[in-house]
């Protein structure tokens, strides 16, 4: 027990830490990103959005100064396969709402890297809302595959069965509790 406790630990202690922010009625909490392998050209960038305000705003653009491009991106279920389309006129956040960036859903496309992002590093950013206005952001580089057994399970949930995978009740029943009425 101590052994596995130890070994939690440890790997623990080398990730960054991602921090929260905020500008305006915007929340902006605990922005990461994946190392990257030499070479890479292109990253994701994850975080969670909250409107407090009684207006709804948009994240409408922002740069990381290791990438030439930031785009946000959603990924689609098409016929069976994932595809990821840009969101155009910028990710709606409505008042009261959380919005998620997580792999499998919303996301942020870190375009052409000019070095490849290290395990435990922060990376400088800028984040821009329509009403909110500018904010710095420093995103906490996490392990390749950190978080992605999750994703991958909901992306492959949306492939089998995209109604329940997209939140919405079903409404169907079990056939024991059928059973149980009759």
């Amino acid at each position: 027990m101590a052994f596995l406790l130890a070994v939690a630990l440890s790997m623990w202690a080398g990730d960054a830490i991602a921090e929260d922010y905020s500008v305006g009625t915007i929340e902006i909490a605990a922005p990461w990103t994946r190392a990257t392998p030499k070479g890479a050209n292109i990253a994701a960038a994850y975080m969670t959005l909250r409107n407090k305000g009684t207006a709804p705003d948009r994240l409408i653009s922002g740069s990381v100064a290791v990438a030439g491009r930031f785009e946000v991106h959603r990924m689609v279920i098409e016929q069976g396969v994932a595809k990821m389309r840009p969101v155009e006129g910028g990710l709606e956040i409505k008042p009261g709402e959380t919005v998620e960036l997580k792999p499998g859903s919303f996301h942020v496309m870190l375009m052409g890297l000019k070095q490849p992002l290290q395990k435990g590093e922060k990376v400088k950013g800028t984040l821009e809302f329509e009403k909110a206005g500018k904010v710095d952001i420093e995103y906490a580089v996490e392990a390749p595959g950190h978080r992605a057994r999750r994703a991958l399970r909901a992306m492959a949930a949306a492939a089998i069965n995209p109604i329940a995978a997209s939140g919405r009740p079903t409404y169907q029943r079990s056939r024991s509790r059928a059973r149980m009425r009759k």
